[in-house]
Order: structure tokens, then sequence, then C-alpha cells
């Protein structure tokens, strides 16, 4: 499995407040990412897959839901983790 217990520990500890951080906003965002570059990667190599690309839009649009509490919430927040993700936007 591409994405294991360990792996979600390492995400969460590296942007969110540690390893058992799941909530807040940055690791949710920092989790989504790696969910998202995964399957764009699924998407390039079976581009007729349709659930996955409708998983994947569904994905991209709760990202930016998240992204934009934070803009609105705490800008300097914001900032640090879309630098970190190296996001566009």
């Amino acid at each position: 499995m591409y994405l294991d217990s360990a792996k979600k520990q390492e995400i969460f500890g590296q942007y969110g407040k540690g390893t058992t951080d799941t909530g807040s906003a940055e690791s949710q965002i920092a989790l989504f990412s790696f969910r998202i570059a995964h399957l764009t990667e699924h998407m390039k190599q079976n581009r007729k897959d349709h659930s996955t690309e409708r998983a994947l839009t569904t994905m991209v649009g709760k990202r930016r839901a998240l992204l934009n509490y934070l803009k609105r919430c705490d800008i300097n927040r914001y900032r640090a983790i879309v630098k970190a993700l190296g996001l566009r936007k």
C-alpha cells in the first residue's frame, strides 16, 4: 500500500505539531497533497479511469477549501504551508 501508518506519521510529524496531530489544517493539507501526487501519477498511466479522476478532483477541492480556510484565519500559516509544499497560488 502506498500510504501506511508510518508514512502518515512522518507527514504529520513534518507538517503538523507532532506525530499525533492529525487534525490541524497544515497536516491535512500535506496529507491531501501526498495523495493527490500519487493519484496524478496513476492518472498519467490510466487516462480512462474516470472514478479515480473524480476522486482526484474531489480531493483537490477539499485541499483548496482547507487552504482558503487557513488563508482566511491565519495568513502566515497559509504562506508557510504553501511554501513548504511548493503549491501554486
